[in-house]
């Protein structure tokens, strides 16, 4: 059903671009990717990216060492998954998700953290880019089948003969300001967290084929295992470490405001064996110590998006995989440091890169369509 009308939409922006924007320079109209471009607020990255040349510059070169380092660190993670995607112990997760506002991610908030991402991301290129010299074209959004993406667009023939090290800082910037955004969110959630005392554990997700399928849903609020209350997420923790494959457990639940007492068998934790596997994704459910509740949660809940996908797709950008920024930096280092073998190499780290992501994005695809 999420398919058809994926393929339903694009239909119809097709037929929209062929009649209105057949000829036009700003709007950019092809089989599952729409681009929007404007020379709009160049004037203000020129200015600051130029007032503040050598801040850039020193930013660009830390910009440089927290790329490659991310790239390590993302190349680790998805291999680790990987393994446990093709050798199972339980119900498999992904190791990495689509992100999709409505879909996978709340709508609201994922689209307000998408926009974070994407603002201070391409701004981080632009401004760098302008402090080592080259020259903007324009800024715009995109939008490739069903992920949307912004860019400041610089003059390609300008970058390809900047310097090395001038091409690294601007590849570099994007993600780096990414985690900068990601960590400031996380301050800015552990203040707001300090407002609030804990009131148990709320299911965020459900794994799919996990013992709570079916049974538990997103919303729901657990506050006690067999008898046992609890009021944070460490405490459900160690009880459920406490558990074994095949226990029935009685898992006492807070549902639409009502008390529920449900019996739930585990399956074996895929990270842990020999432990009891209930399969959920857990929050640590909170009210307000200070009254506004309500208001006070759509802060954190704003934050703790802009966080999580700052972070997560600020780090997955520095997968070593073309076009990606942390592709583009290992294979310009690799070409330009040992020309004769740089390209098979880089090609060779791009290649497994790709089915690193495959394998680990699959069991993601399939809980989407079923």
């Amino acid at each position: 059903m999420i398919i058809l009308a994926i393929l339903a939409f694009w239909a119809l922006i097709m037929i929209i671009g062929t009649i209105k924007f057949k000829d036009s320079e700003s709007v950019e109209v092809a089989p599952f990717q729409l681009i929007w471009r404007t020379k709009r607020f160049l004037n203000f990255i020129y200015k600051v990216g130029r007032e503040k040349k050598n801040f850039w510059k020193i930013y660009g070169d830390v910009g440089i060492v927290v790329g490659f380092i991310g790239m390590g660190v993302v190349l680790y993670y998805l291999t680790r998954q990987a393994y446990k995607i093709l050798h199972p112990q339980g119900p498999v997760v992904p190791g990495a998700q689509l992100v999709i506002p409505g879909v996978t991610i709340p709508l609201t908030y994922g689209l307000i953290a998408l926009a974070v991402l994407l603002i201070v991301h391409e701004l981080s290129h632009g401004l760098v880019a302008v402090a080592e010299g080259i020259p903007l074209k324009s800024v715009g959004l995109v939008l490739f089948f069903i992920i949307p993406g912004a860019f400041v667009e610089p003059d390609e023939d300008a970058f390809k003969k900047a310097p090395l090290r001038s091409r690294l800082r601007v590849l570099g910037a994007g993600s780096f300001a990414n985690i900068i955004v990601a960590l400031i969110a996380l301050l800015i959630i552990n203040g707001i967290g300090l407002a609030f005392e804990p009131a148990g554990v709320e299911v965020q997700g459900v794994v799919k084929g996990s013992p709570a399928e079916g049974i538990l849903h997103p919303g729901d609020v657990i506050v006690g295992i067999d008898g046992k209350n609890f009021t944070t997420i460490e405490e459900f923790i160690r009880i459920m470490n406490e558990t074994r494959p095949n226990q029935t457990i009685t898992v006492t639940v807070l549902k639409n405001g009502k008390i529920e007492t449900l019996k739930i068998t585990l399956a074996e934790h895929p990270e842990k064996p020999g432990k009891g596997f209930i399969g959920i994704y857990p929050i640590q459910h909170l009210i307000s110590k200070i009254g506004f509740t309500r208001e006070l949660m759509t802060l954190f809940f704003t934050f703790y998006w802009i966080y999580v996908l700052n972070i997560g797709i600020g780090l997955m950008n520095l997968l070593p995989l073309y076009p990606l920024d942390g592709g583009r930096m290992l294979m310009d280092t690799l070409t330009e440091k040992f020309p004769r073998v740089g390209k098979p190499i880089g090609y060779s780290i791009v290649a497994l890169s790709l089915v690193l992501l495959i394998i680990n994005i699959l069991p993601s695809i399939r809980g989407l369509t079923g």
